[in-house]
């Protein structure tokens, strides 16, 4: 399963989208996002999914880590949110 990557510019219903159906498919997801805009918008989309997933008996809960990427070259500091069954 692949990493949903969320940027500031993100639609939250469709990243919530992506976890729910992470979640149906595969019983886990994760969201990887970098800067406050980036994690605002997967906090939001994990609240909405977190809905979505209730209405078929699914609950979840989130694990936030740190994760270190590279991107261009350079690494930057990630914020990472493991998805999986409560």
């Amino acid at each position: 399963m692949d990493i949903i990557k969320v940027r500031a510019v993100s639609r939250t219903a469709a990243v919530a989208g992506a976890i729910a159906g992470g979640m149906r498919d595969h019983n886990h997801a994760e969201v990887q996002a970098i800067g406050a805009g980036a994690v605002n918008q997967a906090v939001k989309a994990m609240v909405l999914a977190k809905n979505f997933l209730a209405q078929d008996d699914i609950d979840v809960v989130f694990t936030p880590e740190f994760v270190n990427v590279e991107i261009d070259g350079k690494m930057r500091t990630a914020i990472k949110f493991v998805v999986d069954p409560k």
